[in-house]
């Protein structure tokens, strides 16, 4: 997997574990238009902060990225360390050091392990490669059980873009946004108005649209970098076409990468997509999927296989979307189980049963009030997500 002007590598820098990749590296040879979305957590980890601010002026060359500390809630500690490894990769890459991001995720609380930055440095920078960024992937890992990567290609004003996204995260999940890091890497060339437009929809329709627990942290981010080496026609406001399609084909790529994160949620078992139409408006058709989306009754009972809808219709009710319980229907696949609020029998229920046995599920809600029609995608809670939580730290 290669794109055009960017390399990376990965070590093993012992920052928590020994002898498993925890140090990534991204670089751009040409200074990159970059854009970026991040957590709407009001506790926000030093490299958040940092990058937040780092981005305002819409350009960087490199991101430095750590697993096993998501150094938050270090205090001043927390930002000089965000700090150091940012000059200690700058002086390395002979670079500006404002045209580095840092990025950490995993434990909350303890302090950055910079010594083992530090000398991991020289070993990181030297293994730059056109093919390692599967490695940066891994590095990213923390209680995922497979690394998460999307290559995409998409012909804008007769030039081939390439599109290259990775993603982690598995367990603290809810947006906006989530426990996840994800960078994206493309050669369009693009302004970066039109970058960062493109990224903020892509992403509310993408990753904002995940929930494994309900929970939002303090790291999330997700970065853009697009170096503009493939030299088509500048993607700006003088080009909508472009855009548009520069935007359809970033969304795909996070979606794939969103819905990644789904099927490895912390003991899933099952991928679940969560489907709400007839809304009186959108708002309210995400709302109310979003809350039976994190319902840990709706999401036990998928675990178990029991097409228990009453789980669902209570936590429909609480949602805070207005609506008629004699007028709902509810269909698990193309089952319909709940015809006007009223359940179509045992027969039927034993059917929908059938359909929970299925990795993949659509749960579909029809409220027949409006035009509104929302997805949110989610997960099963198994017994291995309390035992993974309750062992995070050990």
């Amino acid at each position: 997997m290669k794109i055009k002007g960017f390399t990376a590598a990965a070590v093993a820098a012992g920052i928590r574990y020994q002898d498993r990749l925890d140090l990534g590296l991204i670089v751009s040879a040409p200074p990159a238009v970059t854009a970026g979305v991040f957590t709407t957590n009001q506790v926000k980890a030093a490299p958040v902060v940092l990058d937040m601010d780092r981005l305002k002026q819409g350009r960087a060359q490199a991101i430095l990225v750590n697993s096993g500390c998501a150094n938050a809630c270090t205090g001043e500690n927390g930002m000089e360390a965000a700090l150091l490894s940012s000059k200690l990769l700058s002086t390395k890459l002979e670079i500006e050091d404002e045209m580095v991001l840092v990025s950490s995720t995993g434990v909350i609380g303890e302090r950055l392990n910079v010594t083992a930055i530090q000398s991991s440095m020289d070993k990181l920078v030297d293994g730059l490669s056109e093919t390692a960024f599967e490695d940066v992937a891994q590095a990213i890992m923390t209680t995922d059980t497979v690394s998460k990567t999307v290559f995409q290609t998409v012909t804008i004003d007769d030039h081939e873009i390439q599109f290259m996204g990775m993603a982690k995260g598995a367990g603290m999940i809810m947006p906006n946004m989530a426990t996840m890091l994800s960078f994206v890497l493309t050669d369009a060339q693009i302004s970066f108005p039109e970058l960062q437009q493109s990224l903020r929809n892509a992403n509310a329709k993408t990753f904002n649209r995940i929930t494994i627990d309900g929970d939002t942290s303090t790291n999330d981010m997700v970065i853009i970098m697009a170096n503009g080496t493939a030299s088509n026609d500048w993607i700006d406001e003088e080009n909508p076409k472009g855009q548009q399609l520069f935007q359809d084909t970033l969304e795909e790529v996070l979606k794939e990468l969103a819905l990644k994160i789904v099927s490895d949620g912390e003991g899933a078992t099952k991928s679940i997509t969560i489907r709400v139409c007839g809304a009186r408006g959108e708002n309210e058709a995400e709302l109310m999927a979003r809350t039976v989306a994190n319902s840990s009754l709706v999401k036990t009972a998928f675990f178990g296989e029991d097409a228990n809808w009453g789980r669902i219709i209570a936590a429909m009710g609480r949602s805070g979307v207005r609506f008629n319980p004699e007028r709902v229907d509810i269909a698990f696949g193309d089952v319909l189980l709940v015809k006007n609020g009223l359940s179509l029998g045992k027969d039927v229920e034993a059917r929908a049963t059938e359909v929970l046995k299925q990795k993949n599920i659509a749960l579909c809600i029809d409220l027949k009030d409006g035009i509104g029609c929302e997805e949110i995608y989610t997960c099963d809670f198994s017994l291995d997500y309390v035992k993974i939580n309750a062992d995070y730290r050990t």
